[in-house]
């Protein structure tokens, strides 16, 4: 690909693939909770009894709301691939006590939930290691492009340096998981490192063209 398309092309691809995918790996499995609808007092009065999905008051009034019922639990072994969100009420006043007209009677509770599909972690796993294959091979193509008189010096130093990456990544993943609990922590990692190496060699590009080529350096894209 870096043969036929030039390899600073495919390394802005390759940039732009692991940001999109980085940011789809890093979303942690997550319960959110947040108010909902509830249901407030139309009159002053006193409760007289409170039922699974019923209030009713001493006048008679009878207030109706929707409890929480099994099919708003979420079975691990059915992980939804997007998020679901489910909604019920609870009752937030006892049988007896004296309720004042807009108090309110039931609460409304939303669940977001959020926990990553197995196949679909699985196969954005793969490509994104199959994109940072093919952004490794176009950083080889970049010696002899860049330097040609050094390519045994400078593909041995790119070696290296991939090489301590591969140490040191993993103890940083550690630390990231210790530090903030997140497995996905590092997923962030690398969409941070991702960001950082696209702004980076935009740059690069941008001074190179300008100091050898000012007078286009305005007209090429640089993503």
């Amino acid at each position: 690909m870096s043969d036929k398309f030039g390899a600073r092309r495919v390394m802005f691809g390759v940039f732009k693939w692991s940001i999109a995918i980085s940011a789809l790996l890093m979303i942690p499995k997550m319960e959110i909770f947040s108010p909902g609808r509830g249901i407030n007092a139309t009159q002053k009065g006193t409760v007289a009894e409170v039922t699974a999905d019923e209030i009713r008051m001493e006048s008679g009034k009878v207030y109706v709301f929707s409890p929480k019922t099994v099919s708003h639990e979420i079975q691990p072994e059915k992980a939804p691939i997007l998020p679901k969100k489910s909604s019920w009420q609870e009752a937030t006043v006892q049988p007896g006590e004296e309720v004042e007209k807009k108090q309110l009677l039931v609460k409304g509770v939303t669940r977001i939930n959020f926990e990553a599909n197995m196949w679909v972690f699985a196969v954005l796993t793969l490509v994104i290691g199959i994109v940072w294959g093919i952004g490794k091979a176009s950083v080889y193509k970049f010696i002899p492009d860049y330097f040609p008189n050094e390519v045994g010096v400078v593909g041995g130093m790119v070696g290296v340096i991939g090489g301590l990456g591969g140490f040191f990544c993993p103890i940083l993943f550690g630390y990231l998981l210790e530090g903030t609990g997140l497995w996905t922590s590092s997923w962030m990692l690398m969409l941070f490192l991702s960001i950082i190496c696209l702004v980076w060699m935009s740059s690069v590009i941008k001074k190179m063209l300008q100091s050898k080529a000012p007078e286009i350096a305005d007209k090429i894209d640089y993503h």
